[in-house]
């Protein structure tokens, strides 16, 4: 990791020792990608005011999110399949979440389940939930992050209907993966990647796997997951959950002032404004874009956590200027978990906190309390 300089680095390397289908799962988005591509360039639009002759050698990146000290304004995002990214890799992301004193954000479509994660890390984690068809599973899978003492539920509601990824189509994307000649090529090309995924406690999705017969039967497990997507999920869906988890509820995948209102009225702690990292509604805004009116509405009734290309500390500066309260990020430490495993994703929080704490100092800011509007350039 010496000479890894920036997130785009630790990409390239990722792409390098991951198969090209568990790489183009993590990196691609839904249909043309304009959403996709939205999310970096509206970031990349956003100019700071330098500011000079400014005392910042007090600089400090410390925090709250949720009530909760952190040691700066960074969540690892729920990104499923991680353990396909690398051997056992939801347990080294939230390690190495802990470490650098930020939450992680469990997928219910992880590779270890919950309590694979929770008998290997020391402190809580947060666990994302999708509201699937069958409620009793629901309910079954927030028990069960109760039991593990999860700190939050972010409870994702922008997957009713799943957007259609080409890439993950044409590679053929399954979890386990079908043998075929060119995946075998592909994975004999990457030897210590196939030696950590046969390492790890798990190869298939380990939330799931418990609950329905014959799971380790790829056709049967990807048959029941496909189903379960609840095109009739709605706000009474939430008012059930928040009437089961005792804990604090965050709402995540809210691209709407009327959505986010909507939200405020729930009891729910935070929401997160998201377009799913251009994987779902093709055409939607950046996240970027619809920030600042979200958190003008409902910024005083409930923290408002930002998520969507974020790929920088300048990156995490900009959201905050506009009105997050902390920043989600997703495949900046997907990248480095398949670059380097823990190492790698700890090299991604590391690079963003040294951006931010640089660019802090070169506005003239000294705590991420002192991050709004007046650090941009109008």
């Amino acid at each position: 990791m010496k000479y890894i300089t920036c997130i785009d680095d630790l990409r390239q390397l990722h792409k390098r020792r991951v198969p090209k289908a568990f790489f183009d799962y993590c990196d691609r988005g839904s249909y043309a990608e304009e959403t996709l591509r939205a999310n970096r360039e509206d970031l990349q639009q956003i100019k700071f005011r330098q500011r000079i002759l400014v005392d910042v050698s007090k600089r400090d990146l410390s925090t709250t999110i949720l009530g909760e000290p952190a040691s700066m304004p960074l969540i690892l995002a729920p990104v499923g399949l991680l353990g396909m990214q690398h051997g056992d890799g939801e347990i080294l992301a939230c390690r190495a979440a802990q470490a650098a004193g930020i939450p992680f954000t469990q997928s219910t479509m992880s590779i270890c389940s919950i309590e694979d994660i929770a008998s290997s890390v020391e402190k809580p984690f947060w666990f994302q939930l999708y509201v699937m068809k069958d409620r009793g599973f629901i309910k079954a899978l927030v028990e069960r992050a109760i039991a593990a003492k999860c700190s939050a539920l972010v409870l994702t509601v922008d997957l009713q209907v799943i957007g259609q990824r080409h890439q993950d189509i044409k590679n053929g994307m399954t979890v386990p993966p079908q043998w075929t000649v060119s995946k075998l090529l592909d994975f004999a090309s990457r030897p210590a990647w196939v030696a950590g995924i046969l390492r790890g406690k798990r190869r298939t999705f380990g939330n799931i796997a418990g609950h329905i017969k014959n799971a380790d039967d790829l056709n049967r497990l990807s048959e029941w997951t496909a189903s379960q997507f609840d095109t009739t999920l709605s706000w009474k869906d939430v008012a059930w959950i928040r009437s089961i988890w005792p804990g604090k509820l965050v709402i995540k995948g809210i691209l709407d002032v009327e959505d986010a209102e909507e939200a405020a009225k729930t009891g729910a702690q935070a929401l997160v404004v998201s377009n799913h990292g251009g994987r779902q509604l093709d055409g939607a805004p950046s996240s970027i874009e619809v920030l600042p009116e979200i958190a003008d509405a409902v910024g005083s009734r409930m923290e408002i956590l930002f998520d969507g290309g974020i790929r920088s500390g300048q990156d995490v500066m900009r959201a905050l200027a506009l009105g997050a309260k902390a920043c989600m990020i997703g495949r900046a430490y997907a990248y480095g978990l398949g670059a380097g495993g823990q190492a790698g994703v700890a090299k991604a929080i590391e690079i963003i906190q040294k951006e931010l704490l640089t660019t802090m100092g070169l506005c003239g800011v000294n705590t991420v309390a002192e991050i709004d509007d007046r650090v941009i350039a109008v």
